[in-house]
């Protein structure tokens, strides 16, 4: 099968789509095209040979073939002004943060009518959030942390150092900060304010045990990568999260006891649910006390999570054969009509 890979987006993660979109040509995956979507909202099909940082740091995409969505796919501008298609096959959402994982690419998609890997509207909502995605996992009885929501016009915290203090809708570790003591306090919500205007606190737990597991809705049931722990020191700050999502080669699988791998797997299938139909996902789990906490979904994972997939091409494949079905409502103007013969209109 082939792929169409969207990456860019305007988005403070803008720089990590950009990786993950090269760390998947490097891994053979059939992608036929790739189309960048620069901080202006502006579509651009960019050659494969081309798919380097700098290319895009120097501005040089921007003489590229411009696109524009339509119904059922991408278009470019031909002789004359007229629309021309463009062969995507799948698309592949993998723009991390917003435009990618907040809904937008994915209202875009459904109302035009492209057959897409990726969260689906309700799906980016619930993730994007890490209040809602603690709503979500409570229905669905998967753990949480303690938590608390502040704001840059209200900053009280009642937890106690030290805890955690994460922008509330973004991802790659961008604005987070840890506390050990109430000095630190006032910077790290500054840090954390300079991306959103919301933060989430959470207590900070020493050397957590941490897992993290891919996955998604085939035709036969849930596909599971292996579970990976990750190292890190006491989180992966952007820096690592950046050589991270460039990752190309498999991991070892974690050593747990088949109890323990049995309930990750089985948290991960509570979250994914129905909702999370059509994208491929990765969720990380804490283990405290030996009970499985989630600390967050990962609607659109760094690289696709790759490196957690001994066949990723496999399992793309597999993915796109089973994509929710997005049917077409007949509009129908019986109800108008109705009315008018009522009143002896024509």
């Amino acid at each position: 099968m082939e792929y169409s890979v969207v990456f860019g987006g305007a988005s403070y993660e803008h720089e990590i789509s950009i990786v993950s979109c090269i760390s998947l040509l490097k891994k053979g995956v059939s992608i036929k095209h790739c189309i960048f979507l620069d901080g202006s909202h502006r579509f651009y099909l960019i050659d494969k040979k081309d798919m380097k940082s700098t290319y895009f740091s120097s501005g040089k995409y921007k003489e590229a073939k411009e696109l524009f969505l339509g119904s059922e796919g991408f278009f470019s501008r031909g002789l004359l002004g007229k629309s021309v298609a463009l062969e995507s096959g799948v698309i592949i959402n993998l723009i991390h943060g917003k435009d990618g994982e907040d809904g937008t690419l994915s209202a875009l998609f459904d109302f035009y009518r492209l057959k897409y890997i990726g969260p689906r509207l309700e799906a980016s909502m619930l993730s994007f959030d890490k209040s809602l995605t603690k709503l979500y996992a409570k229905s669905c009885d998967v753990k949480t942390l303690r938590y608390e929501i502040v704001s840059r016009d209200d900053r009280t915290i009642t937890l106690k150092p030290p805890f955690i203090i994460k922008p509330l809708r973004l991802g790659s570790s961008l604005g987070v900060s840890i506390v050990h003591d109430v000095k630190e306090l006032d910077y790290a919500l500054d840090v954390a304010f300079e991306f959103d205007s919301k933060a989430i606190v959470e207590p900070f737990v020493e050397n957590v045990k941490e897992f993290n597991l891919a996955g998604f809705l085939g035709k036969e049931g849930m596909v599971h990568s292996v579970i990976e722990e990750p190292v890190k020191k006491e989180f992966l700050d952007f820096e690592n999260k950046y050589l991270d999502f460039s990752r190309t080669t498999e991991v070892s699988k974690a050593s747990l006891s088949l109890s323990l791998e049995s309930r990750l797997r089985l948290n991960f299938d509570k979250l994914y649910g129905d909702i999370f139909a059509g994208a491929l996902i990765r969720c990380d789990f804490f283990v405290i006390d030996d009970e499985v906490y989630i600390n967050e979904i990962n609607p659109v994972p760094g690289s696709l999570a790759n490196y957690l997939f001994s066949d990723i091409n496999l399992a793309l494949d597999e993915l796109a054969s089973s994509l929710p079905k997005n049917n077409l409502i007949k509009v129908s103007y019986k109800y108008i009509d109705k009315i008018h013969k009522a009143k002896g209109k024509a």
